[in-house]
């Protein structure tokens, strides 16, 4: 069972910044991919950012450019540095981490104020 624990979500200022961390129960490159996704209520979750095995990393076009996925294999982190925040980043974060199976976080709250 992979457990994964979200922290570094909070309270910001539209174009501050946050830093989330993502600490996984295993080295984090015995994992295919990880990443983040982020949902609102009432809404689908949707993706935000992923990093694979040989450090290949996506984004989706909302956080091209202001975020950032990295990991940390001495501390089995995955790391999402967001930069340049707007009211719509808003929402529950969710790191995932896919070896065989899917597993997710329990989320972390970013709040973006205008």
């Amino acid at each position: 069972q992979v457990q994964l624990v979200e922290s570094g979500g909070g309270l910001v200022q539209a174009g501050g910044s946050l830093r989330l961390s993502c600490a996984a129960s295993g080295n984090v490159f015995s994992f295919g991919h990880m990443g983040w996704y982020r949902q609102v209520p009432g809404k689908q979750r949707e993706l935000v950012a992923g990093i694979s095995s040989d450090g290949t990393t996506t984004y989706e076009d909302y956080v091209k450019g202001r975020f950032t996925i990295s990991r940390d294999s001495t501390k089995n982190t995955v790391y999402l540095q967001m930069n340049s925040l707007k009211p719509e980043d808003t929402a529950i974060y969710y790191c995932y981490a896919v070896r065989l199976a899917w597993s997710w976080g329990q989320g972390t709250q970013v709040t973006v104020s205008s």
